[in-house]
């Protein structure tokens, strides 16, 4: 009961999908896949695969009973190529064998005869060939044709941001268990559990009731394990349909590198307008984005892009225009911040260019546009309780914005080939699934007879915290130890019709329904004290430390005691709560409506250092206030604002992904693939947080807010205050937006026209 997550992670006893233990007669699938990006399949020979000893079956998609698809937003995509494969590393069969080794061994003998078809990897040139996926959308509000001739300078420029890989630690995993009655159990390495479970039921033509899937918890996710875990959970489930044994699918690094969607990269153009007193009149922007082969998730990821086009700032003229573009690379997918990384770099990228050529400092132009209480946002959502303005003035006077411009400026003015730079990043991120049905959760609590509690919910954890914070959410309503609470892996049997643990929402979704439970447990608790005590029913108990107060005065019953004569005297301990998050509405026809409970809000200002020969930098500093609210769980913010700023600072400089002409990523292991290390963790970290307002109506749990995306954007200020020691260094340097900003593109960009 005192196993907490953090303490067996420390431990190493955490149990993954991995680390089960299988029946003994348990077989394993590899996923034979496509070698190149875009070919018409001619010939398909496995004849040598099943020759191998030890290896069962090869499936292709002839074996598959039900369905062969998988898309859910759009049904596009198929689980395992037919006559065409569109991307490298697609699945086209799966091996079964004895052993893992044996099914990677086989998928090497299966030959593939193909002929080349025609690739496109630029989304630009996907868009101009008509490979659109669903249709384009315009976020808008005012009038920009006739807002333009209101402005007195007008800029505008292209904007490319990079992939990104999840790199989670635990790579996609699936174990298919079979049952009585054609039903099957799949663990799943998942962020979605119902997604899998009707994945899985429509490829093998069952019902959803015939699936069960359970998630114990994810080594990492990131938004990868969104929908993508489907596929895999799809083929191991195959294998023990055609076999009627357990089967065990996890991919490799290399394969999963290779096969799984990334960050989508966007190719975006855009053109500002501001007036005398440096107030944004108009914003045009397109977003090209580069969805990959199919749907997956990106027309909510483009939606979420234009959700965010203008970041922290009121713009009374916007049209913001998206298109999802398909291309022969890997379905890209959800990543933090599912769009609006992307998004806001634009607008900032926007912003330095009207400052740069103006002359003036870009936090100027910053300040002088943040929304304020009761301004609209683009798709007419109110700023109301909006903490933009209160967070950026703190982090100004707290942090001593104006005196740290001065000492940057000294010591550029001092150091010929070491330069500084510093950035301010504000940053308003919406908090709700913009699709609203999905703003719903359950909860199932059952307290025991010895006083211990179990609480089911659909939420994962997956190193963010989240089943602490709920356990804190029991622990609080009952009065009680958190070692009492043990919150349960998450189960559709439990808890159907789960909403991904994503979006930011995980706490407050799945806390409110636990805290509706509990909050029903207790008062049905309350309400059976005066029986137990055999005294009078006017009286004001109450539970509080573990036991019994009659009138605020101690009495002798404790916890333990009192739950054992509630249920001797047959008092009902379970309880179940649903919530759904109140007064959400979008309307897609005119793209408008009220999509998120709230914002969260925050600025930091950055600082780094530029070694101008040899084109490396080091993070000085970073400075935030951050809008947690109430946190329930402070250390576990901290934690997920500093993780989420280090791997946003690996997008914004370091992990590039590049393809070759075939369409194979380039750098496809973990020694090839760079993400941040400690020798790029910022020298300080400081985090503060505006006061909690009491009157505050938000809707996480007891005035908490959301934590796990908000704080990825405050890294985008990275690549401005880079650009600020470039032009201290080279002011004549040719500046351009894209990410990421490697030290390859540093040199380069220091170096251009200047002479030593």
């Amino acid at each position: 009961m005192k196993d907490y997550d953090i303490k067996l992670h420390v431990q190493g006893k955490s149990q993954f999908t991995d680390d089960l233990k299988l029946p003994e007669d348990s077989l394993f699938a590899s996923v034979f896949t496509a070698p190149a990006s875009h070919g018409k399949i001619t010939a398909l020979d496995i004849s040598q695969a099943l020759t191998m000893e030890g290896v069962i079956a090869v499936f292709t998609y002839k074996d598959i009973p039900g369905k062969n698809q998988i898309g859910h937003i759009i049904p596009d995509e198929p689980l395992l190529a037919e006559s065409i494969f569109t991307y490298f590393g697609q699945p086209i069969a799966v091996v079964v064998a004895s052993d893992q080794r044996t099914a990677r061994l086989a998928c090497k003998l299966i030959k593939l005869e193909y002929t080349a078809l025609p690739s496109i990897f630029d989304p630009r040139i996907a868009y101009k060939a008509g490979e659109i996926i669903g249709t384009e959308r315009i976020f808008s509000c005012g009038d920009t044709e006739k807002a333009w001739d209101e402005c007195d300078y007008i800029f505008s420029n292209t904007v490319e941001s990079g992939a990104q890989e999840h790199l989670y630690l635990e790579t996609q995993i699936s174990i298919a268990l079979p049952q009585e009655s054609n039903r099957f159990k799949i663990i799943s390495s998942t962020q979605s559990p119902t997604s899998v479970q009707t994945t899985v039921a429509d490829v093998l033509g069952l019902s959803m009731n015939q699936i069960e899937t359970e998630v114990i918890r994810l080594g990492g996710a990131f938004g990868g394990k969104e929908d993508q875990a489907n596929q895999w959970a799809a083929l191991a489930a195959l294998s023990a349909f055609k076999l009627g044994k357990t089967v065990k699918l996890i991919l490799s690094r290399n394969t999963d590198i290779n096969s799984t969607g990334k960050r989508h990269p966007y190719s975006s153009d855009f053109k500002i307008g501001l007036t005398k007193d440096l107030k944004i009149k108009a914003y045009e922007v397109t977003f090209f984005q580069n969805s990959g082969a199919y749907a997956d998730l990106s027309t909510s990821i483009l939606e979420r892009s234009m959700f965010h086009a203008t970041n922290s700032y009121f713009i009374p003229n916007v049209q913001a225009k998206g298109i999802c573009c398909r291309t022969n690379l890997p379905t890209n997918t959800a990543f933090r911040g599912f769009g609006g990384p992307q998004a806001m770099f634009v607008i900032e990228s926007a912003i330095y260019e009207a400052a740069q050529k103006l002359n003036v400092s870009p936090s100027e132009i910053q300040q002088a546009n943040l929304i304020s209480q009761g301004e609209s946002f683009p798709y007419g959502m109110l700023a109301t309780k909006n903490k933009t303005q209160e967070c950026w003035h703190q982090a100004v006077n707290d942090f001593g914005l104006e005196e740290r411009k001065q000492r940057v400026n000294d010591f550029n003015k001092n150091h010929r080939v070491i330069k500084k730079g510093l950035a301010v990043m504000p940053v308003c991120f919406g908090i709700s699934f913009t699709s609203t049905f999905l703003n719903q959760a359950s909860a199932l609590v059952h307290i025991y007879k010895d006083g211990s509690i179990s609480i089911s919910t659909g939420a994962i954890e997956m190193g963010q915290g989240v089943n602490e914070k709920i356990r804190k959410v029991a622990a609080n309503i009952f009065s009680i130890p958190e070692n009492y609470i043990r919150i349960e892996t998450t189960n559709t049997t439990r808890t159907a019709n789960v909403s991904p643990t994503a979006a930011s929402t995980g706490a407050d979704l799945n806390g409110n329904a636990t805290r509706m439970a509990c909050e029903s447990l207790l008062q049905r608790l309350v309400n059976a004290i005066p029986k137990i005590l055999n005294s009078n029913t006017k009286d004001v108990y109450e539970i509080r430390n573990e036991a019994i107060y009659q009138n605020g005065i101690l009495t002798d019953l404790s916890w333990k005691d009192f739950i054992m004569s509630a249920y001797r005297d047959r008092v009902n301990l379970s309880a179940h709560a649903f919530y759904a998050t109140p007064g959400l509405f979008f309307d897609k026809k005119i793209e408008k409506g009220n999509p998120f409970a709230y914002h969260v809000n925050g600025t930091a200002i950055l600082e780094i250092t530029i070694d101008c020969l040899r084109g490396t930098f080091k993070t000085d500093s970073v400075e935030i206030v951050h809008d947690i609210g109430k946190s329930l769980a402070p250390i576990i913010d901290r934690g997920q604002v500093e993780g989420a700023l280090i791997q946003g600072i690996g997008w914004m400089t370091m992990e590039e992904i590049r393809f070759s002409q075939q369409g194979k990523l380039m750098a496809d292991t973990l020694s090839t693939y760079k993400i941040p290390d400690i020798l790029s963790v910022p020298d300080e970290i400081k985090i503060l947080y505006p006061e909690a307002d009491e009157n505050e109506s938000n809707f996480g749990v007891f005035g908490s807010k959301a934590v796990g995306e908000p704080p990825f954007m405050y890294s985008i200020g990275i690549y401005f205050a880079l650009l600020e020691g470039i032009r201290a260094f080279n002011p004549e340097a040719e500046i351009s937006y894209s990410v990421p900003f490697t030290n390859e593109k540093l040199f380069l960009m220091l170096k251009a026209n200047t002479i030593f």
